[in-house]
């Protein structure tokens, strides 16, 4: 179960995942000894899944958001598109999804010229997909890996 305190460690670590385990300890009044068993549990049971820089993509002069919606023709169930979706180094999410559409595709690419040509050579290599369709991100106001808990009660973490 994830109590109150570990909701309040988890939300001054998604903040800022370099603060030290003396200053979660202080902002919350416990020990620095009880935060790190805390943590530690917390990774231990998946509940912390790593911690990552954050990295501004036009520092890479990755300028190009993109949604992809594919249409793959496979068995229902199988993953065998979304696998080789997910190898693709441009793709940052893959998502299987309800409705015409199989997967939903977040790509980030150099420009339109890029985008292309992953369209044409990466996804068209993959056999089973029979069609995409495209949407151009112009501007992002809001991206966030940040989850927001619901408040005032325990929540299992499926241990």
């Amino acid at each position: 179960m994830i109590d109150d305190t570990d909701r309040r460690i988890l939300d001054l670590l998604q903040d800022n995942a370099r603060t030290p385990n003396a200053e979660v300890a202080r902002q919350l009044g416990m020990a620095p000894s009880a935060i790190l068993e805390r943590i530690r549990k917390l990774e231990e049971r998946g509940v912390i899944e790593g911690y990552l820089a954050r990295v501004n993509p036009e520092a890479y002069g990755l300028t190009l958001s993109a949604f992809v919606f594919v249409r793959a023709d496979e068995t229902a169930g199988a993953v065998t598109t979304a696998q080789r979706l997910a190898e693709i180094p441009e793709v940052q999410e893959v998502h299987h999804v309800a409705g015409e559409d199989c997967f939903l595709v977040r790509v980030r690419t150099t420009g339109t010229r890029a985008l292309g040509a992953l369209l044409r050579e990466r996804f068209g290599a993959i056999e089973t997909i029979r069609s995409t369709r495209s949407t151009i991100v112009l501007e992002t106001i809001k991206e966030t890996c940040r989850l927001q808990a619901p408040a005032g009660e325990e929540i299992d973490d499926g241990e």
